[in-house]
């Protein structure tokens, strides 16, 4: 190898000529080194003394940076690769460099990790070993933090129009809750929780992590229970920027009829078989088989009294179907005949039918009774 004609400052020897010494070039300190003492102050890797991993004790959840990230892990060592890889430097004027890690469980909050470095630099293969220790730190994040001390911003309250909620629409709506939490939790959304649900007298309440997570539920559950939503902010502090916080609670009201309800609109036309309250009341007219409709005016019930439920049905026996408007059945309490009107979903063959006694006399259900597709919604 050519001589650069320059001589090596520490040793006095001479200095073989480099690509990154070449004429006209400004050369850096080191380059004028010989290789011995050049290397003799290499290092080819970077690394920490040691790492500390701070891992959420409740739900595993790992900060990064400066903030609490949930990675789903059932161990921490690759997250202790990952942190140990991106601490580690390699000399910027390594070529082809190539690398390794081995990880060695010493006990359940520490980890070695055996690092291995290879490259090229002036000609010259060099290879380093380091190991990092890597320590486990349990601690608690914001979030379970903020589950463990109760805290919440809204609170979704599950009530009926003159009725008590059934234990079915309870239930739904706190599955609907927790699904909706769920949805948030899957897009990353670490401030999303349901934190407590009570039961009352009056129906149960879901206490919810933000306002904006009370407010989706409570249109969620609107929207497939039906009935309606108001909302009562509360002031309940101010942050740092003096900026008003408000707590909101979300009534959700109910209908005050269910599907499976038999009622009697205030319109002559006979008792109604409820089979949905999405949105609007739809059902069936006993008398008839008629559809029946009617709007939820800003929330308000259409006028109608509750005669009972298909639990309330008895099967009875079909004596005669006498034309196309008009059957016989034997009356399930005191098994007389009586000629009723025929609906035009009853089968002219039918031996039995399902009938419903009340004030407003005796009607035939359908055989369906309750559409499947309201009754098994999700």
């Amino acid at each position: 190898m050519m001589s650069s004609g320059d001589f090596c400052p520490r040793c006095g020897d001479p200095v073989p000529e480099r690509e990154e010494t070449l004429p006209g070039e400004p050369r850096e300190r080191d380059a004028v080194l010989c290789d011995d003492c050049y290397f003799a102050d290499f290092d080819l890797v970077d690394a920490p003394d040691r790492i500390e991993v701070r891992v959420c004790s409740q739900c595993g959840a790992v900060h990064q940076g400066n903030r609490w990230v949930d990675v789903g892990a059932r161990d921490y060592t690759d997250v202790a690769v990952e942190q140990v890889t991106e601490a580690l430097g390699v000399h910027l004027k390594a070529e082809d460099v190539r690398w390794g890690v081995e990880p060695e469980q010493v006990d359940e909050n520490t980890i070695r990790m055996h690092c291995t470095f290879s490259g090229i630099v002036r000609d010259t293969y060099r290879e380093e070993q380091v190991t990092v220790p890597v320590f486990i730190s349990r601690q608690t994040c914001d979030r379970c933090g903020r589950i463990a001390g109760g805290y919440y911003a809204s609170i979704v309250q599950i009530r009926a129009d003159e009725r008590t909620p059934t234990a079915e629409e309870e239930q739904r709506a706190v599955e609907i809750a927790e699904a909706y939490v769920e949805e948030r939790e899957a897009t990353g959304d670490r401030n999303a929780f349901v934190s407590e649900v009570t039961e009352t007298s009056d129906g149960t309440d879901i206490k919810l992590s933000t306002n904006q997570i009370g407010g989706g539920v409570a249109k969620r559950i609107v929207r497939e229970l039906g009935g309606h939503v108001e909302e009562y902010p509360t002031l309940v502090t101010e942050d740092g920027d003096g900026n008003e916080v408000y707590r909101v609670t979300y009534a959700v009201r109910l209908p005050k009829f269910t599907p499976g309800d038999v009622i009697d609109p205030d319109d002559d036309d006979g008792p109604v078989l409820v089979r949905s309250v999405r949105g609007n009341l739809k059902g069936v007219r006993l008398a008839t088989g008629d559809p029946y409709e009617a709007s939820f005016e800003e929330g308000e019930t259409p006028d109608a009294r509750r005669l009972g439920t298909v639990e309330d049905a008895s099967e009875t026996t079909v004596v005669a179907v006498e034309d196309e408007y008009a059957i016989q059945v034997l009356d399930p309490e005191t098994y007389e005949s009586k000629t009723i009107a025929r609906p035009s979903y009853v089968d002219g063959d039918a031996d039995t039918v399902p009938v419903i006694k009340s004030r407003a006399g005796l009607h035939v259900l359908p055989a369906d009774a309750v559409d499947t597709d309201d009754a098994d919604a999700s």
